[in-house]
């Protein structure tokens, strides 16, 4: 191996774009494999998720015959020695931009170069929680090189059917509908040349159970104990304070449920929604609790019928 590496590095140059024919470009075929989903920050609009980047490619200058050498037929070398596609994330939010760990290239006697690093991704994703916590969200991850344009380098997406799920661990909030990934052609306004770029689009749905049996049910249970209080006769004190010991209970409940509730102002969740009826309702079953007793609890001793009514009554009257 030792023989074969200086035979292959002696004259190399990490600069050049390892073609045949220049004016071709170079084919690499690009894959991503989904390891986890770690986190999704709705606030700041981020997505971390664990990911093996997969490039693919030939390098015309790392070709040999492996019967000359002892029978070598791979090696490994490190990145900083090859060259290799600058693909970047486009839409990363990390603070490095490029979050992943370098690792080596497995290059064969024919000149295929293998390179799979790993990585802990942030990327940018506009996130809609109108239907929090019925809600699905879809963030893009845009891989393309930095440098070459379409005509320099051709990125071609590995699997048609999009990212590799076969490794993924499971999210105990998240569900992974799919990761579809699709190969787009752009030119920007900078420059006059198409760029090529590749991009994987994450699926996921919220699992509702945690929502449901925590923040739903109790609301309802709580909100319809505002019914009883219209059941009690009118002569029961206990009629309104029923009802207040409900609005007590609801408000101290939705303190709790606003720690749940994504920290965004961009929409109203539907379950905000919800909360902020149920509170409606029960403050108005207060309030007419209050104005049948009002009228309950009048005699002639301290009330006198006001003229406008006692008119009203009379004209129906006769």
């Amino acid at each position: 191996e030792k023989r074969l590496l200086n035979a292959l590095l002696a004259s190399y140059n990490t600069l050049e774009r390892p073609v045949a024919n220049e004016s071709e470009p170079l084919e690499v075929r690009f894959g991503l494999t989904l390891q986890q989903i770690i986190d999704v920050d709705e606030k700041n609009q981020i997505l971390t998720t664990n990911v093996w980047l997969n490039l693919e490619w030939n390098d015309y200058n790392l070709r040999w015959n492996d019967s000359e050498f002892g029978g070598v037929k791979d090696l490994r070398i490190t990145p900083n020695k090859l060259w290799k596609p600058d693909v970047l994330m486009y839409n990363s939010a990390d603070e490095g931009f490029d979050g992943t760990y370098q690792t080596n290239v497995v290059v064969r006697s024919g000149g295929s170069c293998l390179y799979v690093p790993p990585g802990i991704f942030k990327s940018t994703c506009k996130m809609d929680i109108t239907w929090f916590p019925f809600d699905d969200q879809h963030c893009d991850m845009k891989f393309g090189s930095w440098t070459y344009d379409g005509n320099q380098l051709d990125l071609v997406l590995k699997d048609e059917n999009g990212g590799d799920l076969s490794d993924f661990i499971t999210n105990g909030e998240w569900y992974l509908i799919g990761m579809p990934g699709k190969k787009n052609t752009i030119t920007y306004a900078c420059c006059p040349e198409p760029y090529v770029d590749v991009t994987f689009t994450i699926m996921i749905r919220r699992r509702t159970l945690y929502y449901f049996f925590n923040l739903i049910v109790p609301c309802v249970l709580i909100s319809s104990m505002a019914l009883l209080g219209f059941t009690l006769p009118p002569d029961s004190g206990e009629k309104l304070t029923l009802g207040v010991t409900i609005l007590l209970s609801l408000t101290v409940f939705l303190n709790l449920v606003a720690e749940t509730l994504p920290q965004v102002s961009d929409a109203i969740p539907l379950l905000g929604t919800y909360f902020n009826c149920i509170m409606f309702m029960v403050a108005s079953s207060v309030v007419l609790t209050v104005v049948v007793l009002n009228y309950h609890h009048r005699t002639a001793d301290i009330h006198e019928m006001p003229q406008w009514m006692s008119t009203n009554i009379y004209i129906t009257k006769f």
